[in-house]
């Protein structure tokens, strides 16, 4: 859904995530800053996550096609 808005759009969504952290952390909340970063770190990893996936299995079936030919 990202890709199809524009940056400007975005980008103000991370203003709009900062803003409200930093309200909460003034009330007394620190859990929400803590949940931020633990959201950010798994969107970070997901990807490389899914191409070592794709990756593993190509790598698979790349050698169970050869060892068929070989026999």
């Amino acid at each position: 859904m990202m890709v199809l808005l524009p940056k400007a759009f975005a980008v103000a969504q991370c203003a709009m995530c900062r803003a409200s952290v930093e309200n909460n952390v003034s009330n007394g909340d620190t859990t929400v800053g803590a949940s931020l970063n633990l959201g950010i770190l798994y969107l970070f990893a997901a990807p490389y996550l899914l191409a070592a996936i794709i990756g593993f299995l190509w790598y698979r079936n790349s050698k169970k096609k050869k060892l068929a030919r070989a026999s």
